[in-house]
């Protein structure tokens, strides 16, 4: 179980999360909220990318607020960003065998490869480079996290970058993983496919959590508000000229 408690965090003199607690040890736990409101720090934070100014950060008990990306890595967190890294000169085998602590074969980089929708012997030994398109290097990176298997895996917006990927299938590597590491997975995203299926979900505004709990509790409310929002914007949009005529007036 991760717990984070009263971490808060702040850069440039600007606060950005604040006295957040939580608890995470469901399946599915997905971070949503408005763009700039501290999701991707939260899980930066979790990760050890970035380190909280205040509060602390535990694993299964076990203070780790102090250890590095590495140590972190080493305890069994995983984290797949937003935008995946490029790692000139480094091939998808080799990827593959860092992050499942073993050489990795063509049956084992064709088992992982083919739950993300990649032929294995098209990508085995292409380098990680300019040559592969975003969305590829973002299933590479998922499939990265499925050979990892850790107990907690973190996606910064999985869904980026994979239209021509089904979200079903998407959805099936989340449920292939939690079946082989029975770990956490924490999602961030703004896709209501995604809200979906998750077991628990944190919104988070302004750096603080406003809502947190099961899917069916908070997610009707934050479509209610969304759908209320984007009729707010519509409105406001609408000169005088445009606002809809009485077409049954008579001079």
């Amino acid at each position: 179980m991760l717990e984070l408690q009263n971490v808060s965090f702040a850069a440039e003199g600007k606060e950005i999360l604040r006295e957040v607690n939580l608890k995470i040890d469901d399946r599915f736990v997905a971070i949503t909220g408005p763009n700039g409101g501290g999701k991707s720090t939260l899980a930066k934070i979790i990760m050890g990318i970035d380190t909280p100014t205040a509060g602390r950060i535990l694993l299964d008990g076990e203070d780790i607020t102090a250890l590095s990306i590495t140590e972190r890595a080493n305890k069994g967190i995983s984290y797949a960003f937003q935008q995946p890294v490029r790692f000139k000169g480094l091939r998808v085998r080799d990827l593959l065998a860092l992050a499942a602590g073993k050489d990795a074969d063509i049956a084992d980089a064709c088992a992982v490869l083919s739950e993300v929708g990649l032929c294995a012997r098209d990508y085995v030994d292409r380098e990680l480079n300019d040559t592969l398109s975003g969305g590829e290097l973002k299933r590479i990176e998922i499939a990265m996290a499925l050979a990892r298997g850790t107990k907690l895996t973190v996606f910064d917006e999985p869904e980026a970058g994979i239209d021509l990927w089904s979200f079903q299938n998407l959805i099936h590597v989340f449920e292939t993983m939690y079946e082989k590491t029975r770990g956490s997975i924490l999602i961030i995203s703004h896709q209501e496919r995604i809200l979906n299926i998750a077991d628990q979900i944190i919104y988070i505004r302004d750096g603080r959590i406003e809502k947190y709990g099961p899917r069916e509790e908070v997610l009707p409310g934050l479509l209610h508000a969304e759908s209320a929002a984007a009729c707010k914007v519509l409105t406001d949009k609408l000169t005088p000229g445009d606002q809809p005529k009485n077409q049954g007036a008579k001079a």
